[in-house]
């Protein structure tokens, strides 16, 4: 993206849509959009997705996903319908993963995660699939590789091994991961990996060393205990960094 994309005022905003939920555009033929919707305002980038979906390889994924997405609420033979949902994360993961014809899963995993990693490692593998999983300290590389100063680092005055996300994707190509499955990667370690990985991703949990890894926690309290999160930035806290022109580029 240039700097002069970046300047242009942003169209699409979903997230603010002031239509009605089921009255959306995007939810019912004739419904109502707002303004910027991409439902009615992208139609050629639209026809251009629907033809991406025409690959067998897409298709068949997209039709097991919403198959899944289906499978994961019960009693939907009743009329009219209540949503209730009966399927954890983990085992819709698993489920998926069968359907797709997948026999060999990559738990990539964070090292403040590695007893949930062994814990999902171990159940996947009673659900009969091969499991390699990767640690994001694999390789023992010390942060000052990558740039990092003393006084960047957690523990400082020690060697620190920096999280490898690269070599985690290299590592799960390697061994032929079918289905990788993502567990606490950093902010930013993640988006490497999801670069570098050759097979399909997906996320089992983020990390969020708050609040036990539920980062949406932050958001229901914003109005309560987490309010000081939407405080105007200042330079002098350690908890908000201000966003300059400088930073954006």
């Amino acid at each position: 993206m240039t700097s002069t994309d970046k300047k242009k005022k942003v169209k699409v905003q979903c997230a603010k849509c002031s239509v009605e939920f089921r009255e959306r555009a995007c939810m019912k033929p004739g419904g109502g959009p707002s303004a910027g919707c991409p439902t009615v305002s992208a139609k050629n980038l639209l026809a251009k997705a629907l033809r991406e979906y025409q690959s067998p390889e897409n298709r068949e994924f997209a039709r097991h996903a919403s198959i899944q997405e289906g499978e994961c609420y019960s009693g939907r033979e009743r009329q009219p319908y209540v949503i209730h949902p009966v399927k954890p994360r983990i085992l819709e993961i698993c489920e998926f993963a069968q359907k797709m014809g997948y026999r060999r899963l990559g738990i990539i995993f964070c090292a403040g995660l590695a007893n949930e990693a062994a814990m999902a490692s171990d159940f996947y593998e009673e659900k009969g699939f091969q499991v390699a999983s990767v640690m994001c300290k694999a390789g023992c590389v010390p942060k000052e590789e990558i740039g990092l100063s003393d006084h960047e680092k957690i523990f400082r005055g020690n060697h620190e091994s920096m999280c490898n996300p690269i070599f985690q994707a290299m590592v799960a190509n390697e061994e032929g991961v079918d289905f990788n499955v993502l567990l606490g990667l950093c902010v930013g370690h993640d988006s490497l990996f999801f670069k570098y990985a050759e097979a399909p991703s997906t996320v089992l949990a983020v990390k969020d060393r708050v609040t036990g890894h539920n980062p949406l926690a932050a958001l229901y309290l914003s109005g309560s205990y987490y309010a000081w999160l939407k405080k105007p930035y200042h330079k002098e806290s350690v908890f908000f960094r201000p966003i300059s022109d400088s930073s954006a580029g």
